[in-house]
């Protein structure tokens, strides 16, 4: 394996070329990764000043975790959750108020008066929560090294559902961008980071190209780990694969039962539950309780492709794996980027995986600490 280093990009590359190159080794195109094997890492355009070290290297999991299914289901395994967590005993309950009345909830573990080193906001993924091992876990880790930590619920996600009469919808952005703006506000002064997984890091790429018309004046950095692009293809791989389907499924159907349960003169998902797929599950909660015309055109709504990217001015760290059981890799090689925007791809890792440890310890946790102490020295 080889290291090339060209234009605030490093490859490491086993098999594979990157188009063509002029005489002063610099490409001329975009990159075209034509052959890959499973010793590769790619890091688009590296935010300026990050330092090239073994964090800018392929994350090479142990024997026993390289597994693609050992690390997504491990992701969110409870061991994760095992141990002291001084970051749940500071949580404090908030209760966000966003637009047309839509109320989430959150949970603020501040630092001691003056001590934080900045404020970081933790996104879940779909049918997750703040209580998620993944959130929990990485919340830990930061919190234990001097940030102050924010987790925040969805929309009928967690223990929610009471708070609003109308369903969750991955296309209603402006209440989460709301509450993003909310908790960014609470110490202005500190340096404010995104940290967003799976269906949080689709949320974090579009709170990120929100801000390029409306800025958060602190935001420092988003990371997007394992993020939906292309929710119509997401939801094909989650189906064609028993286990994932059965799991998301099994989640879904208890949240849509909460729901129900608190209203019923407005719900009645029996014959939703019934259902095979989440593609049908979809299909019938969309026609029948959103705006939209159908799936195809929800998803769309949501999606993050093609020049999606392109204008972001935060500087953003996407990080996904060739592995993804939910993420097709071909739709990042696919992103139109710029200079503040840095592509990760690894060759092992799973969906939110990237464990270093069964026990929990990842890779990300490590690459966003290192951004982070960059930021706030």
């Amino acid at each position: 394996m080889r290291a090339i280093s060209c234009a605030g990009a490093v490859f490491f590359v086993c098999l594979g070329h990157a188009t063509k190159w002029d005489a002063q080794g610099s490409p001329t195109t975009d990159v075209n990764i034509i052959s890959v094997e499973m010793t590769l890492i790619i890091i688009y355009n590296s935010v300026p000043g990050a330092s090239a070290n073994r964090m800018n290297e392929p994350f090479l999991p142990p024997f026993y975790l390289k597994s693609t299914f050992a690390q997504t289901f491990l992701s969110s395994s409870s061991i994760r959750k095992w141990g002291a967590n001084p970051m749940l005993a500071a949580a404090q309950q908030v209760i966000l108020d966003t637009v047309a009345g839509i109320r989430l909830q959150g949970f603020y573990s501040p630092q001691s008066a003056g001590q934080a080193k900045g404020v970081v906001m933790l996104l879940h993924g779909w049918e997750g929560s703040a209580n998620s091992a993944y959130i929990l876990g990485t919340g830990r880790y930061l919190y234990n090294q001097g940030y102050s930590v924010f987790r925040v619920n969805y929309r009928d996600h967690g223990e929610t559902h009471h708070l609003n009469s109308g369903l969750f919808y991955a296309v209603l952005l402006e209440e989460v961008f709301q509450a993003v703006q909310q908790v960014a506000g609470y110490t202005p002064a500190l340096p404010f980071t995104i940290v967003g997984f799976s269906l949080g890091g689709n949320f974090a790429l579009r709170i990120a190209r929100r801000c390029v018309q409306t800025p958060i004046a602190n935001l420092a950095h988003v990371f997007s780990i394992s993020p939906a692009l292309n929710p119509e293809k997401s939801t094909s791989a989650i189906d064609n694969n028993p286990l994932l389907r059965k799991y998301f499924q099994q989640k879904w159907a208890r949240s849509l039962i909460k729901k129900q349960a608190l209203f019923p003169d407005l719900y009645d998902f029996k014959d939703v539950i019934a259902l095979d797929s989440i593609a049908e599950m979809t299909e019938v909660m969309v026609q029948r309780y959103s705006d939209f015309n159908n799936s195809k055109d929800y998803f769309q709504g949501y999606a993050v492709l093609g020049n999606a990217l392109r204008e972001l001015t935060t500087p953003t760290t996407i990080i996904t794996s060739q592995d993804d059981p939910i993420i097709p890799v071909e739709d990042f090689l696919n992103l139109k980027r710029n200079q503040l925007t840095s592509l990760i791809i690894h060759p092992y890792g799973g969906h939110n995986g990237f464990l270093e440890t069964i026990a929990g310890r990842t890779w990300y946790e490590r690459k966003i600490l290192e951004t982070l102490n960059g930021v706030s020295e």
